[in-house]
């Protein structure tokens, strides 16, 4: 039975959630606070997160990050803080994915179901990628180029595993900001930072890049140790 891990201080809210949850096939486990939320996530191994960023003691970016020590799980936040750049800020720690309050069940509950399809087409991933200087190795979330380790923020290895599991193939903006933003996506601005940021870690020449290419007006495209093209 898929394991469900609810971290949030409102007990109304539980008290709707925890019910429907099981009812849908689900075990679910609660947390009010962000320490016992973190114990129960390193403790337990649940499949999927449910966490309030408005917490009583921790906030729940803190949170986010040190479940992140210990569990890869999907973290759906749902959360009364709407603007962007506590979404960002939630998403660059480690979340994946952003629920407002209020919100429908109908919603979460398609959030949550693709939330699992993503972390269990994970489960059936290669251990590692080689191409060229490139290394990634995708158990130990290690990144090496040319045999240095890269430091990478989740989003920005999650945006290249994604490239990597295709490499040689486009992928396309609509298919990268769903990895990085979740179902709803976000706008297309924020991938091409982001693919800025990942050129400048991982590229030789960032203004030149031979590793992450651009496929204008489709998305982007990393080149297998043979391939070749134009940025």
């Amino acid at each position: 039975m898929t394991h469900i891990l609810l971290i949030d201080d409102e007990p109304s809210l539980v008290a709707v959630l925890e019910p429907v949850l099981g009812a849908a096939g689900y075990r679910v486990t609660t947390a009010g606070d962000g320490a016992s939320a973190i114990w129960r996530a390193g403790a337990e191994q649940p499949d999927i997160i449910l966490l309030d960023l408005g917490l009583p003691d921790i906030d729940g970016k803190d949170v986010i990050r040190n479940i992140r020590v210990t569990s890869r799980a999907p973290i759906i936040v749902i959360s009364a803080r709407h603007q962007e750049g506590e979404k960002v800020a939630a998403l660059d720690e480690g979340a994946d994915d952003y629920v407002n309050k209020p919100f429908e069940i109908g919603e979460l509950m398609a959030r949550i179901r693709a939330a699992l399809r993503r972390s269990s087409s994970l489960l059936h991933q290669p251990p590692a990628y080689s191409g060229g200087p490139l290394h990634i190795d995708f158990g130990e979330r290690r990144v090496t180029v040319g045999g240095e380790a890269v430091r990478l923020s989740p989003k920005e290895h999650d945006l290249l595993v994604a490239l990597a599991l295709s490499a040689g193939q486009v992928v396309t903006h609509k298919r990268l900001l769903a990895v990085g933003w979740g179902p709803e996506g976000a706008d297309s601005q924020y991938l091409r930072v982001y693919i800025g940021l990942l050129r400048q870690k991982i590229e030789e020449d960032s203004a030149d890049p031979r590793l992450i290419l651009t496929e204008p007006g489709v998305g982007y495209r990393l080149v297998t140790p043979e391939g070749t093209g134009e940025a």
